[in-house]
Protein backbone atom coordinates (compact mmCIF):
# COMPACT_ATOMS: atom_id res chain seq x y z
CA UNK A 1 0.00 0.00 0.00
CA UNK A 2 1.61 2.73 -1.35
CA UNK A 3 -0.76 5.38 0.57
CA UNK A 4 0.17 3.88 4.07
CA UNK A 5 3.82 4.04 3.24
CA UNK A 6 3.39 7.58 2.35
CA UNK A 7 1.00 8.30 5.46
CA UNK A 8 4.22 6.98 8.28
CA UNK A 9 6.42 8.88 6.26
CA UNK A 10 4.33 12.05 7.32
CA UNK A 11 4.00 10.86 10.47
CA UNK A 12 7.61 10.52 10.80
CA UNK A 13 8.34 14.13 9.48
CA UNK A 14 5.15 15.85 12.01
CA UNK A 15 6.58 13.41 15.17
CA UNK A 16 10.08 14.63 14.72
CA UNK A 17 9.31 17.86 14.39
CA UNK A 18 7.16 17.88 17.79
CA UNK A 19 10.13 16.85 19.39
CA UNK A 20 11.89 20.75 18.90
CA UNK A 21 8.47 22.59 18.98
CA UNK A 22 6.10 23.20 21.36
CA UNK A 23 2.82 22.36 19.49
CA UNK A 24 -0.64 21.18 20.06
CA UNK A 25 -0.49 17.94 17.61
CA UNK A 26 -3.35 19.46 15.74
CA UNK A 27 -1.47 22.15 14.90
CA UNK A 28 1.74 20.44 13.87
CA UNK A 29 -0.81 18.71 11.37
CA UNK A 30 -2.50 21.75 9.89
CA UNK A 31 0.76 23.07 9.64
CA UNK A 32 2.61 20.69 7.64
CA UNK A 33 -1.10 20.01 5.30
CA UNK A 34 -0.92 23.77 4.53
CA UNK A 35 2.71 23.13 2.68
CA UNK A 36 2.03 19.59 1.48
CA UNK A 37 -0.68 17.47 -0.11
CA UNK A 38 -1.69 13.59 0.47
CA UNK A 39 -4.44 11.57 -0.67
CA UNK A 40 -7.57 11.91 1.63
CA UNK A 41 -6.62 8.16 2.43
CA UNK A 42 -3.23 8.52 4.05
CA UNK A 43 -3.37 11.76 5.26
CA UNK A 44 -6.38 10.00 7.49
CA UNK A 45 -3.60 7.62 8.29
CA UNK A 46 -1.22 9.58 8.93
CA UNK A 47 -3.23 11.89 11.33
CA UNK A 48 -4.07 8.74 13.31
CA UNK A 49 -0.66 7.90 13.33
CA UNK A 50 0.50 11.54 14.72
CA UNK A 51 -2.17 11.64 17.16
CA UNK A 52 -1.82 7.86 18.73
CA UNK A 53 1.28 8.31 18.73
CA UNK A 54 1.65 11.43 20.62
CA UNK A 55 -0.62 10.79 22.84
CA UNK A 56 0.94 7.29 23.62
CA UNK A 57 4.58 8.57 24.01
CA UNK A 58 5.20 7.82 27.82
CA UNK A 59 3.72 4.07 27.12
CA UNK A 60 6.00 3.79 24.15
CA UNK A 61 9.06 5.52 25.43
CA UNK A 62 8.66 2.85 28.79
CA UNK A 63 8.68 0.02 26.20
CA UNK A 64 11.52 1.02 23.94
CA UNK A 65 13.94 2.14 27.08
CA UNK A 66 13.19 -1.59 28.51
CA UNK A 67 14.21 -2.91 25.24
CA UNK A 68 17.25 -0.96 24.08
CA UNK A 69 20.43 -2.25 26.25
CA UNK A 70 23.16 -0.09 26.42
CA UNK A 71 21.13 3.09 24.85
CA UNK A 72 19.17 5.40 26.76
CA UNK A 73 16.17 7.69 25.39
CA UNK A 74 18.89 11.11 25.67
CA UNK A 75 21.17 8.78 23.68
CA UNK A 76 19.24 8.30 20.44
CA UNK A 77 18.84 10.22 17.65
CA UNK A 78 15.45 12.44 17.31
CA UNK A 79 14.67 10.16 14.12
CA UNK A 80 15.24 7.05 15.28
CA UNK A 81 12.94 7.95 18.48
CA UNK A 82 10.40 8.74 16.06
CA UNK A 83 10.19 5.83 14.08
CA UNK A 84 10.90 3.58 16.95
CA UNK A 85 7.66 5.56 18.67
CA UNK A 86 5.51 5.27 15.29
CA UNK A 87 6.69 1.17 14.97
CA UNK A 88 5.50 0.18 18.58
CA UNK A 89 2.54 2.38 18.45
CA UNK A 90 1.25 0.35 14.83
CA UNK A 91 2.54 -2.79 17.29
CA UNK A 92 -0.02 -1.95 20.22
CA UNK A 93 -2.67 -0.08 18.95
CA UNK A 94 -3.12 -1.52 15.35
CA UNK A 95 -3.95 -5.33 15.06
CA UNK A 96 -5.27 -4.92 11.66
CA UNK A 97 -1.33 -4.53 10.44
CA UNK A 98 0.80 -7.30 10.82
CA UNK A 99 3.97 -6.65 12.86
CA UNK A 100 6.21 -7.92 9.93
CA UNK A 101 4.66 -4.85 8.25
CA UNK A 102 5.25 -2.45 10.94
CA UNK A 103 9.00 -3.41 10.80
CA UNK A 104 10.29 -3.19 7.95
CA UNK A 105 8.56 0.11 7.30
CA UNK A 106 10.35 0.86 10.21
CA UNK A 107 13.54 -0.18 8.60
CA UNK A 108 12.35 2.01 5.61
CA UNK A 109 12.05 4.72 7.47
CA UNK A 110 15.51 4.35 8.79
CA UNK A 111 17.22 3.89 6.06
CA UNK A 112 15.83 6.86 3.91
CA UNK A 113 15.77 9.43 6.96
CA UNK A 114 18.07 8.28 9.68
CA UNK A 115 22.34 7.45 9.61
CA UNK A 116 23.56 4.66 7.84
CA UNK A 117 23.32 2.70 11.26
CA UNK A 118 19.28 3.34 11.45
CA UNK A 119 18.16 0.38 9.61
CA UNK A 120 19.93 -2.17 11.93
CA UNK A 121 19.66 -0.21 15.02
CA UNK A 122 15.67 0.13 14.42
CA UNK A 123 15.66 -3.61 13.76
CA UNK A 124 17.02 -4.19 16.57
CA UNK A 125 14.77 -3.06 18.99
CA UNK A 126 11.64 -3.69 16.99
CA UNK A 127 12.51 -7.19 17.19
CA UNK A 128 12.96 -7.06 21.04
CA UNK A 129 9.82 -5.33 21.38
CA UNK A 130 7.65 -7.44 19.11
CA UNK A 131 9.31 -10.72 20.77
CA UNK A 132 8.36 -9.38 24.40
CA UNK A 133 4.60 -8.48 23.14
CA UNK A 134 4.13 -11.61 21.72
CA UNK A 135 5.34 -13.65 24.83
CA UNK A 136 3.08 -11.39 26.48
CA UNK A 137 -0.16 -12.24 24.83
CA UNK A 138 0.62 -15.86 24.65
CA UNK A 139 0.73 -15.45 28.24
CA UNK A 140 -2.35 -13.64 28.27
CA UNK A 141 -4.50 -15.28 25.16
CA UNK A 142 -7.75 -13.70 27.04
CA UNK A 143 -6.66 -9.90 26.60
Amino acid sequence: MHGRRKAREVALQVLYSLNFVSLDVQKALDLFWGNFIAPPEAKEFAESLVEGTWSHRAELDGLIAGCSDNWSLSRMPKVDISILRLAVFEFLYCPDIPPKVTLNEAIDLGKTFGSENSGAFINGILDAINLKLEKENASNPLD
